[in-house]
């Protein structure tokens, strides 16, 4: 596994521009799937719940099922290798540890704080619930390196309980949150503000590039843009909250017919972790129409394969310029038992922004479309059509 770990942590520098290869792999519901189990489906907002504790830590992690790309990282001394999914919509680092015995913890690398000389003890736990379990760990300090940049005394957290089965068939060994600081768990400064503060960026800045469908080629980049993995002009938008990669969005079509849904305004989080395009539940029944979509009895929607030509595009208008969503990229096909079934990658969430303005999530059906780039010295987002 440590042979294969390094193989994947290749990472190339350009004029300060590191590049860490994301590996797509069937996601836990797939995963689940093919062994007969359907997981069911949760609202992915609930990832964006405030911590109401102060003594430990505790946020969401429902939506992780159906996330499928991850990079490697490496921690402590000498380096103990995992695969992490790299996730905008939560701020910090956790990997699976030899204090967790269960068989979710036993089915990954485990880190052994006992193996690192650089490894101290910060004696906070924390609780991590997802759909179909929780997970609990505690919080300890020690050395990063992601893709060749190395961290000093970076908090980490450490799994000592994952109970249920969602974890077992992960092909992830813990998450890297790469959002604000101000929503970390338990006050723990995230992996991107300890790279600012030991300045070990030539640019404040990391941008993501997801391959469509099958497809690998996937990258995080730090430090820069990646020109040839874009077309066309860049488009910059303002953060609007400093917690969450928050925008707004000034309004929805449906064939280039503006719906009115977001003359007021409306809010997006800009999210690696979550797989879906998320849609504010008092809109999702009039989508589905428009798609012509019907909901199973296991909470997904689905349309008639034969009809995919004839779905519409959507697109919302951000900062004045629209982007576009065909429905090659919110439409998932897939067999099962000699049957095809389209399913429309569009979820519900009933979490309103916290300005109050109806809250979409754009999730990897929005980035598959669009190579985004996270500007923390600006404060901003950009996207161009992905290459």
């Amino acid at each position: 596994m440590k042979c294969l770990v390094a193989v994947l942590v290749f990472v190339a520098l350009v004029e300060g521009l590191v590049r860490i290869p994301l590996n797509k792999h069937k996601s836990m519901r797939e995963a689940l799937r093919e062994k007969g189990i359907e997981l069911p489906y949760h609202d992915p907002a609930l990832k964006y719940q405030p911590d109401e504790f102060s003594t430990s830590a505790y946020m969401y992690i429902n939506n992780y099922a159906d996330t499928t790309y991850f990079g490697a990282i490496s921690i402590g001394t000498p380096p103990q290798s995992f695969q992490v999914l790299f996730d905008t919509g939560s701020a910090n680092l956790w990997v699976d540890s030899i204090y967790c015995s269960t068989r979710a913890c036993n089915a990954h690398p485990k880190f052994d704080p006992r193996q690192s000389s650089t490894y101290s003890a910060i004696g906070k736990t924390f609780y991590l619930p997802y759909g179909a379990g929780s997970l609990y760990g505690t919080f300890g300090y020690d050395t990063v390196n992601v893709g060749g940049i190395e961290i000093n005394h970076q908090e980490i957290g450490l799994s000592t309980n994952e109970p249920g089965q969602v974890f077992v068939v992960a092909k992830f060994d813990g998450i890297l949150g790469l959002s604000y600081p101000s929503i970390s768990a338990g006050g723990e400064t995230p992996v991107m503000d300890n790279m600012i503060s030991q300045k070990l960026l030539s640019d404040n800045v990391f941008s993501f590039y997801l391959s469509r469908r099958e497809q690998q080629g996937s990258v995080l980049s730090f430090g820069g843009v990646d020109a040839s993995l874009y077309q066309g002009e860049i488009h910059w938008t303002p953060v609007t909250s400093e917690t969450y990669w928050q925008i707004g969005v000034q309004g929805f079509e449906i064939n280039g017919r503006e719906t009115g849904w977001c003359s007021q305004g409306c809010q997006s989080i800009v999210d690696t972790g979550t797989s879906t395009l998320t849609a504010p539940s008092q809109l999702i029944g009039h989508i589905m129409q428009a798609i012509g979509a019907q909901q199973s009895q296991y909470g997904m929607y689905m349309v008639d394969c034969s009809q995919l030509n004839n779905l519409p595009t959507l697109s919302f208008v951000v900062s004045g310029v629209a982007l576009y969503l065909p429905p090659s990229a919110y439409i998932t096909q897939r067999n099962q038992n000699g049957n095809q079934f389209c399913s429309v990658d569009i979820a519900p969430t009933y979490l309103p922004s916290r300005n109050g303005q109806p809250l979409w999530i754009f999730g990897d059906v929005f980035l598959r479309e669009y190579y985004s780039i996270y500007d923390r010295t600006n404060n901003r987002l950009g996207f161009a059509s992905a290459a």
